[in-house]
């Protein structure tokens, strides 16, 4: 009796650890949808961060517990044109409370581009177990999920980066490269259709010009947002297999993507590396880096010439 005793205990035991660990994993390798956020809110594994450029944004309500991350001095560096550093990311993530045993959800407005661009900069720096809300602040909104403007504190770690994952991000000698023949990784513009064709510089009203129009030459065209669903969130695996695939982008050859200023990109990139496994590197350069450099080729199918007023 003792020995059938001790099994059911052992099994009741082993039963009660599977439970809480799926409490806690998160149901993709990459995505977390609106639901199982809201049931881990309370969680002390999970920590959320949000990432929006919109002014204000988090500060008039956001998800609970949701901390704030700027993109614009917390995961760029302030000085240099480039992502925080290593220094400077680890004292971030041991003030908001993350260690190596914490998931990570990321969420922002703007269809999450620029939680995109903090998961590739987590991804960089090696972050285990880092996840984006898919469908982002505006699904969570649109099912009018709970909004609060606490600002939420935790006990600080000491959070140290172990390895530097420099694959990820592409430079401008690498698309030169490729604009020039001389490298056969694909290269996807995620932009408009009317920013890669020259019509236009930018999308209205964005302050960040290159003094030319156009794209990278051999780039193929496919803009973010063909990625997506009406909610926004990603469309499914063989869904977007099949959206690359018709440009031919299917994953046997490595991958850059651009678009402006690397926000757009990295959204792309999320759906190529982290959903498909391809290897895929963000070009955060983009086109301003790209079109204000001297001496680099461009296609320019509109031929539109940039003049000062």
């Amino acid at each position: 009796m003792k020995t059938i005793f001790y099994k059911l205990l052992l099994r009741t035991a082993l039963v009660s650890v599977f439970f809480a660990a799926a409490a806690i994993a998160a149901p993709s390798d990459s995505l977390v949808s609106t639901e199982w956020l809201a049931k881990n809110l309370n969680n002390p594994k999970v920590r959320i961060i949000e990432v929006s450029v919109n002014p204000g944004i988090y500060e008039r309500g956001h998800i609970p517990g949701a901390l704030n991350f700027s993109w614009h001095t917390d995961l760029n560096d302030k000085v240099n044109r480039d992502i925080v550093s290593k220094e400077n990311f680890e004292k971030l993530l041991s003030k908001a409370g993350i260690d190596k045993d914490t998931t990570v959800i990321l969420y922002g407005d703007t269809n999450n581009w620029f939680a995109a661009w903090g998961a590739w900069v987590f991804d960089i720096y090696n972050v285990p177990n880092t996840k984006l809300l898919d469908g982002g602040r505006v699904k969570w909104e649109a099912e009018n999920r709970e909004l609060n403007n606490k600002v939420p504190e935790f006990k600080a770690t000491n959070f140290k980066v172990s390895k530097i994952n420099s694959d990820l991000r592409a430079r401008l000698n690498d698309v030169v490269a490729i604009a020039k023949g001389d490298s056969d990784t694909k290269l996807l513009d995620i932009r408009s259709p009317d920013e890669y064709a020259g019509k236009v510089f930018a999308p209205a009203g964005i302050q960040e010009l290159s003094i030319r129009a156009g794209h990278v030459p051999t780039a193929v065209n496919v803009p973010w947002g063909q990625a997506v669903n009406k909610d926004g969130t990603f469309k499914s695996a063989e869904e977007l297999k099949k959206l690359y695939a018709n440009v031919g982008i299917d994953g046997s050859k490595p991958i850059i993507t651009y678009c402006r200023i690397g926000e757009r990109s990295s959204h792309s990139w999320f759906a190529l590396n982290k959903i498909l496994g391809y290897k895929t590197k963000n070009y955060d350069g983009s086109w301003t880096e790209y079109g204000n450099s001297v001496g680099v080729p461009i296609d320019n199918p509109a031929g539109t010439v940039w003049a000062a007023k």
